[in-house]
């Protein structure tokens, strides 16, 4: 099932953790309650690794990435840069980029196959973005808004989008991407879903104010209650990673 939970008395844990399907990153600084969720649920599984990004705790909102690789702002310190490399399996590119829109993970929402960026990234960007996630990549908005990832998340299994996108632009999208979306909103409300929201193929969190429609909406978009095991998942994805190295 999916977890609620809060950094700090903020509901917005989009903007403290990033979960993909081979790591979680979560920021320094949060209570140990706000630790011991994601590491009860994912530590035997996949690293949880404490982190900042440019000395900041907005992690979520900074980086970008998925079970190949992270993407990394440029103000992100070496010392930060090192931290992370280190802390993830080898299989994992992490990078930083030169952009000048700095706040990536508002900017950029994927899975391990597609991501889609904001219309304005450099071409540059969108090669390295192609390159180390592995993914297809198209320029895109969302219900008219260029910050891609702040209204849409998605996974292998499923997605979520902007309430007020129309029916017709989110079967669009759902083509696009290959998987099923549904409008909704997070947080009693609230249409900032990459703020309100973790979430890879087995393991979901949200915020603490998300009501019990709003979670049962995201618990069956993103297959969460289909009993899948995380280490099969896990495993596959290894599997993958190796056939590809071979």
């Amino acid at each position: 099932m999916a977890i609620r939970a809060q950094f700090q008395s903020s509901s917005e844990i989009g903007v403290f953790a990033k979960l993909t399907n081979s790591y979680c990153l979560v920021a320094q600084g949060g209570s140990e309650n706000f630790y011991s969720v994601f590491e009860s649920e994912l530590s035997e599984h996949i690293p949880v690794v404490h982190v900042s990004i440019s000395g900041t705790k907005v992690i979520g909102s900074m980086i970008a990435g998925n079970k190949n690789g992270v993407l990394l702002p440029t103000t992100t310190s070496d010392q930060e840069l090192m931290h992370i490399r280190n802390s993830l399996p080898e299989s994992v590119k992490v990078i930083r980029i030169e952009e000048k829109l700095t706040a990536l993970g508002n900017c950029i929402t994927c899975n391990d196959y597609v991501a889609l960026i904001h219309p304005e990234l450099e071409k540059e960007t969108e090669e390295i973005i192609a390159d180390v996630l592995g993914v297809e990549v198209f320029r895109q908005t969302i219900s008219g808004e260029s910050l891609v990832g702040t209204y849409c998340v998605f996974t292998n299994q499923g997605g979520i989008v902007h309430p007020k996108c129309s029916i017709e632009e989110t079967d669009e999208l759902s083509s696009l991407l290959q998987v099923p979306l549904v409008s909704t909103t997070l947080n009693k409300g609230s249409s900032v879903l990459g703020s309100g929201i973790c979430v890879n193929d087995w393991s979901c969190f949200c915020g603490l104010d998300t009501t019990a429609t709003e979670l049962s909406t995201v618990e069956n978009i993103f297959k969460i209650d289909e009993g899948q095991n995380p280490l099969n998942i896990v495993n596959e994805l290894r599997n993958t990673i190796v056939d590809e190295i071979l």
